[in-house]
């Protein structure tokens, strides 16, 4: 019986480090917002169990705002806080590229998309931070 495989020509496979994505910003940028969504998660988490803490009465929520207060919990915290304004920054920028708009036959520019969205996000923010701190 003859081997059908015997006869084409073996396939080159070269070797990739396993931190291939280290060598090149774009790469590593790209990483690291795929990993930013764990901690995007985690804030998601974070919020569910504060509201669930929030209705179960005022023991409740002084017990679970001494468990945000453990170092561990605040270490998790500041580094998502990192990873989720960069997955925001990121997402913002990817936006221009992902939404092509022409106006009278010509593409906008990107900062005439992405800066509505930045522009929204400090509306937002500023909101918020007037509420909170003014009562």
């Amino acid at each position: 019986m003859i081997n059908p495989t015997e006869y084409l020509p073996k396939s080159y496979h070269p070797r990739v480090s396993t931190y291939w994505w280290l060598k090149r910003w774009v790469y590593l940028k790209f990483i690291l917002r795929e990993a930013s969504s764990v901690f995007v998660a985690w804030t998601v988490v974070m919020t569910l169990l504060q509201v669930r803490a929030l209705t179960r009465g005022p023991a409740e929520y002084a017990d679970f705002q001494n468990w945000l207060r453990s170092p561990l919990v605040l270490a998790l915290n500041t580094v998502s806080l990192f990873f989720v304004f960069f997955h925001a920054v990121t997402w913002f920028n990817l936006s221009a590229k992902a939404m092509v708009i022409r106006v009278g036959g010509k593409r906008l520019p990107n900062l005439a998309i992405t800066g509505p969205n930045y522009a929204a996000w400090a509306f937002v923010s500023a909101a918020i931070a007037w509420i909170l701190l003014r009562g």
